[in-house]
């Protein structure tokens, strides 16, 4: 595993949003969702897809609160423009896992 230093740490920019929309992605290669975030009224709405179809369907996610990084650059991934990486861990399969706030925190709330 490298290292990095907590100055590195701190370049990432990962904020809790909120799932506004959530749909299926047919067009991915593997199975995906199509999500719109709200981080509140600085980051605003933002677009992503993630491969999350083992856990969650589209209705179960929305109103969920997520995090995600905010900061890398947008993806274009087939038709969908990802300008958020939503987090998660596998779990024993190795499908994803949502990383969620165990709170209720404000929208756009910054990890640190």
């Amino acid at each position: 595993m490298e290292e990095i230093s907590f100055d590195d740490f701190l370049r990432v920019d990962i904020r809790v949003g909120r799932i506004v929309e959530a749909e299926d992605f047919p067009e991915a290669r593997k199975p995906a969702l199509k999500l719109r975030i709200d981080f509140g009224p600085e980051l605003g709405t933002r677009r992503s897809s993630a491969q999350l179809t083992r856990h969650y369907t589209p209705e179960s996610l929305i109103g969920r609160r997520v995090l995600a990084v905010v900061n890398f650059p947008p993806r274009q991934i087939g038709p969908v423009r990802s300008e958020v990486l939503v987090l998660g861990v596998p779990d024993a399969e190795g499908e994803v896992v949502l990383v969620t706030p165990d709170q209720d925190v404000p929208l756009g709330g910054r990890l640190f």
